[in-house]
């Protein structure tokens, strides 16, 4: 009898992981196709935070965009573990990250094009995080 309940649980979290690994990889995507928009519209992706000019590489985008879903990812995990009301506590969480993330990206020393670029992406990789993780989120 306990394998028989045990397997709805392996599925919901089977499928939570499946939900969430979905959303990561297309938060990671979507922030190229924002870089890639903006490299092709000849926006100079270059800022300075004061130690000389650098690049906003692929690369950055891509290691970025997947450090920011994995560690909201880690925090839902643990709030799930903690908390009955764990979607809504990580929602306000991930929500204050994001508008708080958008100042230092329309300040920093770059061309408009580029802080542009650098908010949308901020912008898309927070939404498709946000409305990707609760899609699979435990309800309390």
């Amino acid at each position: 009898m306990s394998a028989e309940a045990s397997v709805p649980r392996a599925d919901a979290s089977a499928s939570r992981v499946r939900d969430r690994a979905i959303a990561l990889v297309a938060a990671v995507l979507a922030a190229v196709a924002v870089w890639s928009i903006a490299t092709l519209a000849g926006a100079q992706l270059t800022v300075d935070q004061g130690s000389g000019p650098r690049d906003v590489t692929v690369l950055a985008v891509v290691l970025n965009s997947a450090i920011a879903a994995l560690l909201g990812w880690g925090l839902l995990a643990v709030l799930e573990r903690f908390r009955a009301s764990a979607i809504r506590i990580w929602t306000a969480i991930a929500l204050a990250v994001l508008v708080l993330s958008l100042v230092p990206a329309s300040l920093v020393d770059a061309s408009a094009g580029t802080r542009v670029a650098l908010v949308l992406m901020h912008l898309v990789v927070g939404a498709v995080v946000i409305v990707g993780f609760r899609r699979g989120a435990r309800r309390a």
